[in-house]
């Protein structure tokens, strides 16, 4: 089984020779990529001096963007993403490759407790494991690592979907959960970065919120929208039963509140056909 590795770039000439460098090292016949997004610095000459095979982005097109040029021209069974920065240990592949072998079509890095960059995105990446989790009915562990082995065919399925952001972590994830595939996770300690993260918590972070969302619908619709029905339901019934023993009499507010709980259950119900159709196997 031929393997490649994949690693995004953008100015990381501090630190993506001795990354390719570790990974020849340890594991001498693997394919290995660094798709240069558009750095202003040597990021790709360097790379290139190491023996990675790199591709070149005229100007940076985004984290996700860089992962699919990687995936495109990787000619490897499996899939190796991981970061130019430093974060990522190359020792920790072959246990994620280990589990594939296993029998899953994904395995994830999942960082542990003291590999956030800071407080406020380890709580961040709380908030999306547990929403990740409700919405797929998997245990999700890290939904944002950027550290997994995939089988490529599997991934290539999905290119599509994948935004050209810092999120595609986050739709690859929950495409896998969808699509039935099997996906499992392995604890890794990812180091501090060297230099400057590309990451703007606020922009960013609203954007996998968003992202978080979007794929929700894709995956199960109804798992958004029932529970909205549900609460506008209850605020209908509950104003209903107050006006009715305060005025003696049914308002317009209660029946705007039915009204909209049906249209939105029955928005859900539409939507989940089209996921599924989405979904539909060639």
């Amino acid at each position: 089984m031929k393997i490649s590795v994949i690693l995004p770039a953008k100015d990381e000439s501090a630190t993506v020779g001795v990354v390719v460098r570790e990974i020849i090292a340890l594991y001498p016949g693997y394919e290995v990529i660094v798709v240069n997004d558009g750095s202003t610095d040597n990021t790709a000459l360097i790379a290139q001096e190491a023996g990675a095979v790199v591709v070149d982005h005229p100007y940076s097109k985004g984290n996700g963007a860089a992962i699919k040029s990687g995936a495109r021209v990787a000619s490897g069974d499996l899939l190796v993403f991981m970061d130019a920065d430093g974060q990522h240990a190359a020792e920790d592949i072959q246990p994620l490759i280990q589990q594939v072998n296993e029998g899953y079509d994904l395995v994830v890095g999942a960082r542990q407790r003291g590999s956030q960059a800071s407080i406020g995105r380890g709580l961040a990446n709380a908030f999306y494991n547990a929403l990740a989790t409700y919405m797929t009915g998997r245990k999700v562990e890290d939904l944002t690592s950027g550290f997994r082995v995939v089988k490529a065919d599997k991934f290539r399925e999905f290119i599509y979907l994948l935004p050209n952001g810092f999120s595609y972590p986050t739709t690859s994830t929950m495409a896998f959960f969808r699509a039935g595939y099997s996906v499992a996770y392995r604890p890794i300690h990812a180091a501090k970065r060297v230099g400057k993260s590309h990451i703007k918590p606020l922009r960013d972070g609203l954007r996998f919120l968003l992202i978080i969302f979007k794929v929700g619908t894709l995956y199960s619709p109804l798992k958004l929208f029932a529970p909205i029905a549900a609460l506008a339901f209850l605020l209908a019934s509950a104003w209903y039963a107050y006006t009715l023993g305060v005025y003696g009499r049914f308002t317009n507010m209660s029946a705007l509140l039915y009204t909209g709980s049906v249209m939105v259950f029955l928005m859900g119900l539409i939507s989940e056909q089209i996921t599924a159709l989405m979904y539909k196997s060639d």
